[in-house]
């Protein structure tokens, strides 16, 4: 006979030996409660929330450091309307000493700006994952590109004095960045943002394309294997391809933001755009 289905508080008839002899029921075992699948990741990806700031400021200290006289090179074109051979002869006849002149302002902007870019791209991602996952990964990817871009024109103010500085009808006013910056503190806070319209509209869509199209180029490479040079190598072809494009689609923006912002209130140098 099974005498294990006599619990402990139907024993009252038994004898009290009976009652020992039987085996009690055990209590239930209870486990602690571990953290859901959607937890988890959260709680992992701490560790990481800076690692997307460092490597963009990484990437943008080299890009502006090796690029800028390209950069300027192009910004002549833009401002004066003329060909690469005479910009390049500007160029020349103002010396190396002049080369990089400007360039702390958007080595201060850019590192920051990209850091800001890749940060609260990550960032913005994970919020609108969290609170809103019905959303689907395209519209949570240009909505968090979208604010990232809007989240870096707060730097507008070093785009302004950059303007100013690498246009050569100023070279003779101002001195360097702490000048303008002053020169512009009389007109008021507004004046650091000139052209911040323009900014916006350039930013947006450029984070949309960069973060929507990076990794399907990336996809359409060469396998590199298990090399790390191959990587880098990778990186750097499908990084310079989607650079290049973006900046050929908003070409016409930078032209205008550049007109815009090399106006002086103080000064009838530029033509208004």
């Amino acid at each position: 006979m099974d005498l294990s289905v006599v619990g402990q508080e139907h024993n009252n008839g038994l004898p009290p030996s009976l009652g020992v002899v039987l085996p009690a029921e055990k209590p239930a075992v209870t486990m602690p409660d571990l953290p859901s699948s959607s937890q988890a990741p959260s709680l992992a990806s701490h560790s990481d929330d800076g690692r997307e700031f460092v490597c963009g400021w990484g990437s943008a200290f080299i890009n502006i450091t090796v690029t800028f006289p390209m950069n300027k090179l192009m910004f002549r074109q833009m401002l004066h309307g003329i060909s690469t051979a005479n910009a390049m002869t500007q160029l020349k006849r103002e010396g190396l000493k002049n080369l990089y002149r400007g360039i702390l302002p958007p080595l201060c902007q850019k590192t920051i700006s990209t850091s800001i870019m890749f940060g609260m791209f990550d960032q913005y991602g994970k919020l609108l994952r969290y609170y809103h996952p019905q959303l689907s990964d395209g519209t949570t990817m240009a909505l968090a590109a979208t604010l990232a871009g809007c989240t870096e024109a707060i730097l507008c103010p070093f785009e302004r004095i950059q303007t100013v500085l690498q246009d050569k009808k100023f070279h003779g006013k101002y001195k360097n960045s702490l000048h303008i910056a002053q020169d512009l503190w009389k007109f008021g806070v507004r004046e650091y943002y000139r052209g911040m319209v323009s900014i916006l509209l350039r930013n947006g869509p450029s984070n949309i394309l960069f973060f929507g199209l990076r990794t399907d180029i990336k996809e359409r490479l060469p396998d590199p294997g298990q090399a790390w040079w191959g990587h880098i190598i990778t990186d750097f072809v499908s990084g310079a391809f989607l650079g290049a494009f973006i900046s050929t689609v908003m070409y016409p923006i930078n032209v205008i933001k550049a007109h815009q912002q090399c106006q002086m209130l103080s000064s009838l140098h530029c033509t208004v755009v």
